[in-house]
């Protein structure tokens, strides 16, 4: 229960900025290094202070969650914990939690690493390309027992490396393991992208059809050309996880995806009419005609008026 000074809080923001100050959101000692580390959640709870509060990291955090009758909020989501799931978070976004603990022997753990622990490593320069990070909270991985198995046994080489005494070795060492952690990350996702397949192809039939409403519905003229964000909205997904899902089931990406349905209903204009390109470039949302041609012609090879004349 908040105290009349805490609920006034529950609206602001609070950023935790090191390892630090977030273990001591936990009740933990002093982290043993100040860019990384693992918290056992069966050694840790969360202050009541920081129940229902909304809080940014300021670092990586990769939770693996056991069974618990509490849920997480991220954004304007919550997701209930009742299965064994991951969350991958990255500086700057923004969590709440409700209080409820784990019912579970081992509810989890999570790793955390300020960006300065990659930052002139080569994991640095590819953490993007982790996509997860910026997944919605109600896409989180779910886990097989093995797969927990073979995460777990990182994040014990992780806390080893980080716990014995330093040396040249050990920033490189519990770098790549945190590196080996998101590549099976990356596979365990592409496994449930897998197994998910007939719901993926419910969702590639609701995105195309949202594209063929989005024109019938004269959108283009007050909206501009569809955006992988807007279409994410529609679809209730996080536009990485929309863009991630369509590429595994298609081999093409979202925004590949709406280029080409562009595209072909501009060869559609081109040869069923005389319109001048740029009254096709306008009809079809673009801002500029210019940027319709571009695109255009990255796609064909040819400019708009030349795809016209060869037909």
């Amino acid at each position: 229960m908040f105290t009349p000074d805490n609920s006034k809080r529950m609206n602001e923001i609070f950023h935790i900025k090191t390892i630090s100050e977030m273990h001591d959101v936990f009740g933990l000692p002093k982290p043993k290094h100040p860019l990384v580390s693992i918290i056992q959640f069966k050694n840790a709870q969360i202050k009541p202070e920081y129940h229902h509060i909304r809080c940014s990291f300021g670092m990586y955090c990769i939770a693996q969650k056991n069974e618990t009758d509490g849920s997480m909020g991220y954004g304007r989501n919550s997701y209930d914990f009742q299965e064994g799931s991951m969350l991958f978070i990255k500086p700057g976004q923004v969590l709440s939690y409700d209080g409820h603990q784990s019912s579970a022997e081992d509810p989890g753990w999570a790793l955390l690493f300020h960006p300065d622990l990659i930052r002139k490593s080569e994991l640095g320069k590819t953490i993007e390309n982790y996509s997860f990070f910026s997944y919605d909270i109600t896409e989180a991985l779910h886990l097989s027992d093995e797969e927990k198995q073979s995460l777990d046994e990182l994040v014990v080489k992780i806390e080893k490396e980080y716990q014995q005494n330093i040396d040249r070795h050990s920033q490189k060492l519990i770098i790549s393991n945190i590196e080996l952690l998101l590549d099976y990350c990356t596979r365990y996702y592409d496994r449930q992208f897998y197994t998910r397949s007939n719901l993926n192809k419910d969702v590639l039939a609701k995105f195309e059809n949202l594209l063929r409403h989005y024109y019938s519905d004269k959108n283009q003229f007050t909206k501009g050309i569809p955006s992988v964000n807007y279409c994410g909205k529609e679809l209730n997904m996080s536009p990485k996880y929309l863009s991630d899902l369509l590429k595994k089931e298609t081999g093409r990406n979202a925004k590949t995806h709406i280029d080409d349905f562009l595209i072909n209903k501009a060869k559609n204009h081109l040869l069923r009419s005389t319109e001048p390109v740029s009254e096709i470039a306008y009809t079809l949302g673009f801002e500029y005609s210019q940027h319709f041609s571009k695109i255009f012609k990255a796609k064909t090879g040819m400019s708009p008026s030349e795809y016209r004349n060869l037909n």
